[in-house]
């Protein structure tokens, strides 16, 4: 028999639409799935069995009214989603990953994403653990304690969403939401070995908006690119509730998602011109992709978009509004805060409003660099981090700097600050047995691009699932 908790959405769709599964049974396996290994991966931090039995019965009726009448069903009817603990869900709290949010409150609200996927027929699981604010590449929090990559049970999953990426990895739900910051959707689809998409900024709707500003892009978590894109299909759709959001682009992610990569423009940039320090096998299996990438038809250079790391802007920007966020705390809760982003909030008040303005400036001339760069080019190769996953460890095991919050990830932050949209794809594993990612970035408002390059390179490596039992 099929194993469901290991099929992609993709998958299930397919079983449900022949009969030869159904929602019910999907749900029922991966929530069988989570009480077994969530103890150890503590990637959830809110399951609720009977809404999602509930809404997976109700699919069920749908799907059987399909093939019997013909009825419409749903874009992911009865596909098992997780939400991550930043996201507002109506019926379940939001806690942020926080001891000072108050569980016990009216929780009446969804926001854009939680909203489309419930019309869209999602089954939504629970919430996934992200450290306090979603402020750092781990996922480790007072109030969750730490959460572990399903690879290796002593390493992180990286963060800021790296219970999502982790459910996603382990089988427990195909489809996951997080975001990314400076690279927290992105960081822990490279260290748990699945694709994390970060859509241009504004195409998914958020709702409220990050305290961490325009760098915060919502984006889906998945085992493949095909997945990627028809989770993209219902996510991306319009909520006026984000002014900032783009005008809806009457785009079907889908399509020509199979198109290749032939003639498509790459450019292949292994340090990014600054970064110093790459695991030798992380660049050696960015440097195979660029072969494959040729191989596939591609045109290939080697040619570095930057000079300078923006390391300090992204830093700078991202402690200012862990101090806006500090001060809306009373003192009591201040006191409960996990010490890294009371670290982040004290390195935010030594910044000054020219300071931050100054930041900002720098900010928009690399963001107009980028832009300039990308008329050359349909996409840039990157390594997607570093090094691979590291060690998990507790909240505020090393004194906060710059450095220490992201210098092992170059790659990603900088297309927060352009906002240009960038997804992550395994590329295979270390001699350790920890996965790697790639990186494909594409010009602003590029994302169905990105997708057909990453489904052209994602054809060149096999699927790889952690053995967990």
């Amino acid at each position: 028999m099929t194993d469901l908790t290991q099929c992609t959405a993709t998958d299930l769709l397919a079983l449900y639409r022949s009969g030869e599964a159904s929602p019910v049974q999907a749900t029922q396996a991966v929530l069988a799935r989570i009480a077994h290994l969530n103890p150890r991966l503590n990637a959830f931090c809110w399951v609720d069995e009977n809404l999602a039995l509930q809404s997976a019965r109700e699919s069920e009726a749908r799907w059987q009214a399909h093939r019997q009448t013909g009825a419409q069903v749903l874009p992911l009817d009865g596909v098992p989603v997780s939400i991550k603990d930043l996201i507002l869900t109506r019926g379940w709290p939001t806690l942020r990953g926080s001891r000072t949010v108050n569980p016990d409150q009216p929780w009446e609200v969804d926001a854009p994403v939680t909203a489309r996927l419930r019309e869209a027929g999602a089954v939504l699981l629970g919430k996934t653990t992200t450290p306090e604010f979603g402020c750092k590449g781990e996922t480790n929090s007072l109030l969750t304690g730490i959460s572990r990559n399903p690879w290796h049970l002593d390493h992180t999953p990286g963060g800021s969403s790296g219970g999502a990426s982790a459910a996603v990895s382990a089988g427990l739900g195909p489809l996951a939401v997080g975001t990314d910051g400076a690279g927290s959707v992105r960081i822990p689809a490279a260290f748990c070995g699945n694709v994390g998409f970060k859509p241009s900024f504004g195409r998914v709707p958020a709702y409220p908006l990050s305290p961490f500003g325009s760098v915060a892009h919502l984006g889906p978590h998945a085992m493949t690119v095909a997945d990627t894109a028809l989770m993209m299909n219902t996510i991306s759709l319009p909520d006026a509730r984000d002014w900032t959001s783009l005008p809806h682009a009457e785009v079907d992610y889908l399509a020509g998602l199979r198109s290749g990569v032939a003639g498509m423009r790459v450019a292949y940039s292994p340090t990014l011109g600054y970064a110093k320090h790459v695991d030798p096998e992380i660049a050696a299996a960015t440097a195979q992709a660029a072969q494959h990438l040729q191989d596939l038809g591609a045109l290939v250079e080697m040619v570095d978009p930057l000079t300078e790391d923006p390391l300090d802007i992204t830093t700078g920007l991202w402690f200012a509004g862990a101090y806006q966020v500090w001060r809306t705390l009373n003192a009591a809760q201040q006191d409960q805060t996990d010490p890294d982003f009371r670290a982040q909030a004290a390195l935010g008040a030594q910044l000054d409003a020219n300071a931050i303005h100054t930041l900002n400036q720098r900010r928009g001339v690399l963001g107009s660099h980028l832009r300039q760069f990308m008329q050359r080019f349909d996409v840039i190769l990157t390594p997607s981090t570093a090094v691979p996953a590291f060690k998990a460890r507790p909240a505020g095991h090393s004194p906060m700097t710059s450095e220490a919050m992201l210098g092992w990830t170059p790659f990603s932050y900088p297309f927060n600050l352009s906002q240009q949209p960038a997804i992550s794809l395994p590329c295979g594993l270390t001699t350790e047995g920890l996965p790697m990612g790639v990186q494909l970035v594409g010009p602003m408002f590029g994302d169905a691009k990105v997708l057909q390059a990453a489904k052209a390179l994602e054809s060149c490596y096999p699927l790889r699932r952690p053995t967990l039992s």
